[in-house]
């Protein structure tokens, strides 16, 4: 398997590098390692959805 690095993967999904740790450390990527300090993504993983940011759809909805 191939696997990028955090900077790599940063330019190809357009965030921050802090913010690819942070889903490597909270098991949002699928099949990352850590190597140390670095974190390996595989080549082919695809970006996670924000989960800090509610749907659109709910989001005007009253309890």
């Amino acid at each position: 398997m191939d696997y990028i690095s955090v900077k790599t993967a940063s330019e190809k999904w357009g965030i921050s590098e802090r913010r690819i740790q942070k889903l490597c450390e909270g098991n949002r990527i699928d099949d990352t390692l850590k190597f140390g300090r670095a974190w390996m993504i595989p080549k082919n993983a695809e970006k996670p959805t924000d989960g800090r940011k509610k749907n659109k759809e709910h989001s005007h909805e009253t309890i």
